[in-house]
């Protein structure tokens, strides 16, 4: 068993809850600029000033229409300004935010409004009004439902007789132990379960990250680093660096879609940004793409192995110096140019990047700092920092946060930033602790200098390389409920889209062979391509879908020839299927699902 703990930093008062690091703000620089919103014009800033005024207004509309303390508050839209308006004028009025993908499902919208217990919802489109209102309905409960853009305007006029005072009380008022949010993530059950995250754990994690990460945030610099937030704020990761922005007054944009990023990157000119290896890999791959199709793909290959034997040498000969310092001039500086120019550092985190990618980046002037951590330790547990940084690991584990690898290898983690548990489920909550320390239900090892490196997954949950966490149970059970469908399994661990492994039930096969007009001595192998039994599946892949976020759907599925048994190895004695043996054995299937 290893551990390893980082010392703490010297704490920080701060009174009140995250809304009041607004009041600072403002009070402290209050003609800085804290944001930049996107309008049809180009980026127009806000000042922190006239963001404290914003928060405080629209919290004040929310206690006129009856917002109490500890009252659930979901907000259902895209990464926008407003969202991130909405989420502390709820922390304002004390209330706790309830984040929801906007790709969700009715179902799922449907579970979250119940679960949490909401009583008021912030929307987007028509479509999520009607999950929402839906929801409020079959919940038996009256609710205002505002939609986002209209939401800031209405709710200042409705709360135009509020106090002030009655916000900044609040605000004062919230305990470090009071619950900020409650994030539902994926379970193995594959019903979204709630972690309920604190004023306290945002606090200590923005103390920590901001602390290590100094150098990216400003660390009191002349000039005021900047950052583009493109990923969903219903994650927990795009939600930490939020909070680490205004933290430490770093200029926040936000781009609502991630075709849009590339784009709004050239025009922001981010210091700084938060991105996921699928991101990552969508750059790499299209900057090779525009050097294929203008004839300089040998060009960009070559620079590709430069920049990779550049990182990775403890000290680069001349001959490799002089061929980088080429490759800068021709291929690197344009890859500069597609993150706005002015980025020297990308946090990654959600799913491992290729050390190989690492190392292209590194070598091209933008360090990848990746981290290791869950919806459960606030988001960031371990990360790499410019100070101390070493590819194709995690990091080091954040100011006050402690790592223990178990005998059986599962990485455990304990400090400020671990939650305290999931919302209204004791016995989850139970089964995610042992001894005080959080199970992660992750695999890996501590280096010699003390760096985390994962090696795999003890749960079945599967992280795309966008970072969506994705739970196989849901769908695969709504898969495998149409006749035709004898087991199916989830894949895309790392991958950047769902894809599933299926198997043709032997009973109901005959029916649907005769139902068709197919032989009845046709095997399942025989009418693999066939397109009658592919449309049917099909079907059954709909099934499942409609379950589900487009984000964890099924874009492609393989037909396995046989079907799962004891005998085979593919089922346990309880019946369960082996997911690694299958994934194993079926390895060229599952590169097939990804191939072209």
């Amino acid at each position: 068993m290893r551990e390893v703990t980082t010392a703490p930093l010297p704490a920080v008062p701060v009174d009140g809850g995250l809304a009041q690091l607004v009041q600072v703000n403002a009070e402290r620089a209050p003609d800085s600029t804290a944001f930049r919103r996107k309008s049809a014009s180009g980026w127009t800033p806000v000042t922190a000033r006239e963001f404290r005024d914003q928060v405080v207004s629209v919290a004040k509309g929310l206690v006129s229409s009856g917002v109490q303390p500890g009252d659930r508050v979901v907000i259902l839209a895209s990464t926008r300004y407003e969202w991130t308006l909405l989420d502390f004028a709820v922390w304002a009025a004390r209330a706790v935010s309830v984040p929801v993908y906007p790709t969700s499902s009715a179902e799922q919208v449907a579970w979250i409004v119940a679960d949490s217990g909401a009583s008021a919802a912030v929307v987007e489109t028509d479509e999520h009004e009607r999950h929402v209102r839906d929801a409020f309905a079959e919940a038996g409960r009256q609710a205002p439902v505002w939609r986002i853009d209209d939401a800031p305007a209405e709710l200042s006029v409705a709360g135009a007789d509020v106090p002030d005072a009655e916000v900044l009380d609040r605000c004062r008022e919230t305990g470090h132990d009071e619950p900020a949010t409650i994030v539902y993530t994926s379970g193995t059950t594959g019903r979204p379960k709630g972690c309920v995250l604190t004023h306290g754990n945002f606090l200590a994690e923005a103390r920590g990250a901001v602390g290590v990460l100094g150098s990216l945030f400003g660390d009191g610099g002349a000039a005021q680093a900047s950052t583009l937030l493109f990923l969903p704020l219903a994650h927990v990761v795009g939600r930490m660096l939020q909070v680490g922005a205004v933290w430490a007054g770093v200029t926040l944009g936000h781009t609502a879609k991630v075709g849009d990023a590339v784009a709004d990157l050239a025009t922001f000119r981010p210091t700084f940004v938060l991105a996921v290896p699928y991101v990552l890999e969508k750059i790499f791959h299209g900057a090779r793409q525009k050097a294929l199709d203008s004839g300089r793909g040998k060009v960009f290959d070559a620079a590709t192995e430069v920049a990779v034997a550049h990182s990775s040498a403890d000290s680069p000969g001349l001959g490799l110096r002089l061929r980088h310092a080429a490759f800068d001039r021709l291929v690197y500086r344009r890859l500069r140019a597609a993150l706005g120019g002015r980025c020297e550092h990308v946090l990654s985190g959600g799913a491992a990047l290729s050390p190989r990618l690492v190392h292209f980046y590194r070598a091209a002037g933008i360090t990848v700092l990746e981290g290791y951590g869950l919806t459960e330790t606030t988001s960031t547990a371990t990360i790499n920092t410019p100070e101390a940084f070493r590819a194709g690991t995690a990091g080091r584990p954040l100011p006050g946060m402690s790592l223990r690898i178990s005998d059986a290898g599962e990485v455990l983690v304990k400090g400020p930033t671990v939650f305290g548990g999931y919302w209204r489920d004791e016995e989850s909550t139970a089964a995610t602790f042992d001894d005080g320390w959080l199970t992660t239900g992750d695999l890996g090892h501590v280096d010699e200098a003390g760096f985390l490196v994962i090696t795999g997954r003890s749960k079945e949950i599967l992280v795309t390389s966008g970072g969506k966490n994705v739970s196989p149970a849901a769908i695969e059970d709504r898969i495998g409920g149409h006749p035709l469908v004898g087991n199916a399994v989830v894949v895309g661990d790392g991958r950047n889209y769902v894809a599933a492994l299926l198997t043709v039930d032997q009973q109901h096969f005959p029916v649907w062979k005769r139902s068709a007009g197919k032989s009845a001595e046709a095997t399942v192998e025989e009418l693999s391509g066939d397109p009658d039994l592919l449309a049917e599946l099909q079907r059954a892949v709909d099934l499942g879908n409609a379950a589900v976020s487009r984000a964890e759907s099924v874009r492609r599925f393989r037909v396995l020839p046989v079907e799962f048994t004891q005998e085979n190895g593919c089922l346990t004695p309880s019946l369960k299927v082996k997911r690694d043996v299958v994934v194993r054995r079926w390895a060229d299937e599952v590169e097939a699902c990804y191939a072209g």
